[in-house]
């Protein structure tokens, strides 16, 4: 006789449904696990075998032989422990098979048969809702998984209580879904002295979703104004945080008992690989492009990241979204970001001080700055440069607060998510991310705004992708002025942060 557990496989966001087939039969005893298991898959033999010692039963000696099918997809993680076990007491007889046929089941077991959290309970119960059947996790997992709406949901301490709980000698409480409320620790923008004309166009980068570089000496305050920018963004609605939380959920970085409520700001190092920010590896997990999804990623020295590195960010800064293609798998992570970038001017960061600067300036900044791919620098709409910081603009009293900049920020959010309402069903959040045709359909302008615009064209070589792209900056700077019709004001702005190439 075969005992089967429903569990699941994650591939990307997506969870795969796995039966876990547990088979006793005569024979040498032995304990077996097939179905291309990984390593922590295999070593769950010794936990699960650990996990019912402490509860006071022990194995029979017979074959013990675990099937994970689909058997030709491969099987990672610890998730698969609690399935084994409660199969092999299925197989027992100390549980109902019947029973066990109605709940998806994933969880780690401790030797001492405690049940640990382990990642992706808020897609699993999902999924669970999805086929109309209840879940069983670690008690840990409760509250994330009650955000599922699923109705019957069992999470347990350890094994011994889920035990009892499934064989009706005690009633574990159904979890509730909680909210973690997670205050923001970052500076505030009254804290940037000076930069007027960087502070704005921290302003409409946020109004917009818009991609942004900053190029400035060192000490100029880059840093510290992308550090800003997650005070002055809108708050994630409840759909947006469940996209993020799922995210988190899968990489098991999900804070326990709630949601995701801040947007994520993601700072990787420049030596990060290509696999840790856009994703995939041997066994394939999110990048840092899909952990800052619905949020901001900052690179910090961009042109000391590799360049395939950052060449690999032009599809998801494109589409929103990241494709890896195995020869096992095709697997696409979300990763709508908005990319905030910062950079030095050359490598000593003085080219605009003559005492400072190297001997080979100013042929030195075209090099730095050449490391940097054009079609990346394509697809960031606005691009600052910064001076360094005087000492009478460090003597004066403080600027707007994040507080007052994210009002203006959120009334015209709230315009753009009217305009776009009735269009690719309400999925459109902010300017950036309305495709080229759309922007010009709903972007009216004045004579002399498009006869700046149209010189603008032939005189900067723009291609077609720069120039809807400032087409969306110049909407986002109309928004903050409440403005329906885009005038010359607006368009020369927006003109004012078109990538300039580098002294030669």
């Amino acid at each position: 006789m075969v005992t089967c557990v429903a569990s699941l496989a994650f591939l990307g966001m997506e969870a795969r449904p796995i039966e876990v087939q547990v088979q006793l039969s005569s024979g040498v005893p032995a304990f077996t696990v097939v179905g291309l298991p990984d390593k922590a898959v295999s070593e769950s033999r010794e936990r699960v075998r650990a996990a019912l010692s402490a509860i006071g039963l022990a194995l029979p000696p017979k074959r013990i032989t675990v099937n994970l099918s689909p058997a030709d997809l491969p099987k990672e993680g610890s998730h698969y422990d609690l399935p084994i076990a409660l199969g092999l007491l299925g197989a027992m007889g100390v549980l109902d098979n019947e029973t066990l046929s109605q709940y998806v089941v994933l969880g780690e077991l401790g030797l001492d048969g405690r049940l640990m959290a382990s990642p992706g309970a808020l897609p699993a119960a999902i999924h669970a809702a999805s086929c109309q059947s209840g879940l069983i996790c670690a008690e840990a997992l409760g509250a994330e998984a009650a955000w599922s709406g699923l109705d019957e949901i069992i999470a347990a301490p350890d094994l011994l209580l889920l035990i009892q709980h499934l064989k009706g000698k005690v009633a574990l409480p159904q979890p509730k879904a909680d909210i973690v409320e997670i205050a923001f620790n970052g500076p505030d923008l009254a804290s940037v002295k000076g930069q007027e004309q960087a502070r704005r166009a921290l302003e409409i980068a946020a109004a917009g979703g818009h991609n942004m570089l900053m190029c400035g000496s060192p000490g100029a305050g880059k840093s510290l104004l992308a550090a800003c920018l997650p005070g002055i963004l809108p708050p994630l609605s409840n759909r947006e945080a469940l996209e993020v939380s799922m995210i988190a959920s899968v990489s098991g970085m999900l804070p326990q008992g709630g949601l995701i409520q801040q947007r994520p700001f993601r700072a990787p190092h420049h030596s990060a690989s290509m696999a840790a920010l856009i994703g995939g590896g041997q066994h394939i997990k999110p990048g840092e492009v899909t952990l800052a999804h619905l949020g901001v990623l900052f690179l910090d020295e961009l042109p000391e990241f590799k360049r395939p590195v950052l060449d690999s960010l032009r599809q998801p800064l494109e589409n929103g979204e990241v494709s890896i293609a195995r020869a096992h798998a095709h697997i696409r992570f979300p990763a709508r970001v908005q990319l905030i970038a910062a950079m030095n001017p050359c490598r000593c960061g003085h080219l605009d001080d003559a005492a400072l600067a190297c001997s080979r300036a100013p042929k030195c900044a075209a090099e730095y700055q050449n490391k940097i791919s054009g079609p990346l620098l394509d697809r960031i709409d606005i691009h600052i440069d910064m001076p360094p910081v005087g000492a009478h603009e460090l003597m004066l009293p403080e600027g707007e607060s994040s507080a007052t900049v994210k009002a203006r920020v959120m009334a015209a959010r709230h315009i753009q998510s009217q305009r776009y309402q009735d269009y690719k069903d309400g999925t459109i959040r902010c300017n950036a991310e309305a495709d080229g045709a759309l922007i010009e359909k709903l972007t009216p302008m004045d004579d002399a705004a498009r006869k700046i615009l149209m010189t603008a064209v032939e005189k900067m070589h723009l291609s077609a992708r720069a120039y809807y792209r400032l087409l969306k900056v110049a909407r986002t700077i109309a928004d903050l002025d409440r403005a329906e019709t885009l005038n010359q004001i607006h368009i020369s702005e927006a003109l004012s942060y078109r990538h300039r190439q580098p002294v030669a």
